[in-house]
């Protein structure tokens, strides 16, 4: 069943509540694909669902919030077994309050402020205002609030470190965090500046490099140490991420 609330445009300029809704969805029921000319960010009280956006796919789940630009291609669609029920706000702005938004967010403390969000019914001329009041109080949770996509990606990197001699792989790391593979890797890279298998390789040659300087240390046994069972994939990625063989790198490193 869905709610959709009428929301007067006051044209606020920092914040100005466009539309304001819940819904509980029928298995597989879908929007889009289709654009918006505003913000809108939906909070999914229970249940699951996927959204689309440009090239990235979400597996959204209870808690977690989705979020759609404006003038930019969506697509939702509910759990055919688990259809999520979720709050949605839409809003406009002239700041760059929205630097704080990524495709998905989670905050558990926004659910208070999403089921308050709720009270604007009892409101009429004052209801945009309302509203404008909640949105503050939600950004100021995302600029103010844990910020747990930089938990995740400070746990990722730990977890390399300590593991980078292991068969580590993006999906292992994510599963690890319980994490959507693509959320974690679009998280990781906005924090990092590398897609997560690239700092895997990139850590590794470093500590690979770092062994070659050692004399009397195996190629081989310094492939093993860096997780390269493979000593050929092991000399190719090693040339291609310095340009040299090893041989050769430990040879120039032993003759300074």
């Amino acid at each position: 069943m869905q709610n959709s609330v009428f929301v007067k445009d006051e044209n606020y300029i920092d914040l100005n509540p466009m539309q304001f809704g819940y819904e509980t969805c029928k298995p597989d029921k879908s929007f889009g694909p289709a654009v918006r000319t505003h913000w809108i960010i939906h909070y999914v009280v229970s249940g699951q669902g996927l959204f689309k956006i440009g090239e990235n796919t979400y597996n959204v789940k209870t808690g977690e919030m989705f979020v759609i630009p404006p003038f930019v291609e969506t697509y939702y669609e509910a759990d055919s077994e688990n259809p999520w029920e979720y709050i949605w706000i839409g809003f406009t702005t002239k700041s760059d309050i929205t630097k704080h938004l990524t495709d998905i967010m989670k905050y558990p403390e926004a659910e208070k402020i999403f089921n308050s969000m709720k009270k604007c019914e009892n409101y009429t001329s004052g209801r945009s205002a309302y509203l404008c009041a909640q949105l503050w109080n939600l950004f100021a949770l995302f600029s103010e609030g844990k910020d747990e996509k930089k938990d995740y990606v400070d746990t990722a990197l730990e977890f390399i470190h300590s593991n980078y001699m292991e068969d580590i792989t993006v999906e292992k790391i994510a599963k690890f965090l319980n994490l959507d593979r693509t959320y974690f890797s679009v998280i990781f890279r906005k924090q990092t500046g590398l897609s997560p298998k690239q700092y895997i390789i990139r850590h590794r040659m470093k500590i690979a490099s770092s062994l070659l300087t050692k004399k009397n240390t195996e190629i081989s046994v310094i492939a093993n140490s860096v997780g390269y069972t493979d000593l050929y994939n092991f000399s190719k990625m090693f040339k291609r991420h310095f340009g040299i063989s090893p041989t050769k790198y430990a040879k120039e490193k032993h003759t300074l």
